[in-house]
């Protein structure tokens, strides 16, 4: 496996959510096909999620999946909505070995979307930082 390699079993996998990219493509903006289909990353500090304080769900902005409790999200300080721990069966991961580094790569259970990555530097419980693209999720509130 070379630097720039990734091992990606969510890639080989068959999920309950499984369309073609001419599908996503369709379904999805430019921006979040190329972080949920293309592992990309949106830039820190654009998602307006990132603020987001009310109570609700954050679902996968491919499939609407749950993905994470609001009493879970935390301010991380890195520009990305951030939470400390996912809905039970929500998420999987993989290791991520681009960009000259290892990472562990979280993913939506259901449709295999790239969300971002998880790191152990989180608040207690868990004392894991889910690190996640705004553009990648889709909140909605409790009282709606």
């Amino acid at each position: 496996m070379g630097l720039f390699s990734k091992s990606t079993p969510a890639e080989e996998k068959t999920f309950p959510v499984a369309k073609s990219d001419a599908e996503w493509r369709a379904e999805l903006s430019p921006q979040a096909f190329q972080v949920l289909r293309q592992h990309g990353t949106e830039r820190a500090g654009t998602s307006p999620l990132n603020a987001e304080k009310r109570k609700g769900v954050f679902h996968c902005a491919g499939c609407g999946g749950d993905l994470f409790s609001s009493e879970t999200k935390f301010e991380s300080g890195t520009g990305w909505p951030s939470f400390y721990q996912p809905l039970a069966g929500a998420v999987e991961t993989s290791t991520d070995n681009s960009h000259f580094m290892t990472r562990v790569e979280v993913h939506c259970a259901r449709c295999g979307g790239h969300l971002g990555h998880v790191f152990p530097d989180g608040p207690r419980p868990t004392g894991d930082r889910y690190c996640m693209n705004g553009v990648a999720l889709r909140f909605e509130p409790e009282d709606k």
